[in-house]
């Protein structure tokens, strides 16, 4: 009977483990088909609003489904407020510049880039909210950063001053991304993260289409097949999917262990950038990405908060481990 249960939690750890890196790797795939719309003529405001208007019925799915399995207490209005913010700048801002930023720089060191959201989020913790930082913190801060300033520098001797554009539009969107957990922090205990997600990616499809149909009234209209295609394979199978992979991971196995499988992320973008973009694969990105890699595991394993133990009934938290953008 013992051996037994130890059988189906062993299973349910490695489900926990392989729902955490395909969801890792299926939100790292979304920058490829961003790549692959703007070969095709696309741009970043229609691809955006594309994206976010095929999600929407999604995410109001999993919000059906999810408020049955467990009653939510009514919203105040000043939540309400408060999440179209966060959509704004989380969901909106966030994935705009991002982007905007795909169109200088390959797929790999954007997720790099992006990838270092953890490390932006403790700088604004601690010169903003006065809180400290351990010293092998501050060493895992410069560990990651050295490493994608060796990324960025394969790019540059590739792409020149573009790179440099779109190196500052993607930390951009890891700042904005960083500045949304922070405020999403404290509202995500008293109302849950589906609810927040739900609510503030809702916002987001509102603000971008606007911004589409005030860029071009019909752009949203008059696309190739192509496009319409990478679009829905986009907010399906690069966003909502893995977003519901994500967080039965984490009811699985807790969000520690969902953060450091995470690291699949950016080594499988480097790899589908080459295999569909023919993207070059250099001993420089990958010794910049190890570095980058090595500095977010020594976060995840020194956060305080990854000490205690996950309680899988009452965790919901689906928004920590990876950006929408």
């Amino acid at each position: 009977m013992q051996s037994a249960s130890a059988a189906h939690h062993h299973r349910h750890y490695l489900y926990g483990i392989l729902m955490a890196a395909v969801g890792s790797m299926l939100f790292s795939g979304k920058a490829v088909l961003i790549k692959l719309a703007f070969a095709d003529g696309a741009n970043a405001e229609t691809l955006i609003a594309l994206r976010m208007l095929m999600a929407f019925p999604m995410f109001w799915g999993i919000y059906w489904w999810y408020s049955r399995r467990s009653p939510m207490s009514p919203l105040s209005w000043s939540d309400r407020g408060k999440m179209i913010g966060l959509g704004f700048l989380g969901y909106f801002l966030s994935s705009y510049v991002d982007f905007l930023g795909l169109q200088y720089i390959s797929v790999g060191l954007e997720r790099i880039v992006l990838y270092l959201t953890p490390t932006i989020v403790l700088l604004i913790s601690y010169f903003v909210l006065q809180k400290s930082i351990s010293r092998l913190q501050w060493y895992a801060l410069i560990v990651g950063y050295l490493g994608v300033i060796v990324v960025f520098i394969q790019d540059a001797s590739s792409s020149g001053i573009s790179a440099w554009l779109g190196m500052f539009l993607v930390f951009s969107s890891a700042c904005f991304y960083a500045v949304y957990m922070i405020g999403a922090g404290e509202m995500v205990k008293r109302i849950g993260s589906v609810r927040l997600v739900v609510y503030a990616s809702s916002s987001s499809t509102v603000f971008s289409v606007a911004q589409s149909l005030i860029y071009n009234p019909t752009s949203l209209l008059e696309q190739l097949p192509q496009i319409y295609w990478l679009s829905l394979l986009n907010a399906s199978l690069c966003t909502v999917i893995p977003m519901l992979m994500i967080m039965m991971a984490i009811n699985r196995i807790g969000s520690p262990l969902v953060a450091q499988a995470g690291i699949l992320g950016p080594v499988s973008t480097i790899f589908m950038g080459y295999a569909f973009l023919s993207e070059p694969i250099t001993w420089m990105q990958i010794s910049g990405m190890t570095l980058v890699i090595a500095a977010m595991w020594l976060l995840v394993r020194n956060d305080p908060s990854n000490k205690k133990s996950p309680d899988p009934k009452k965790s919901d938290d689906f928004d920590r481990t990876e950006p929408l953008n």
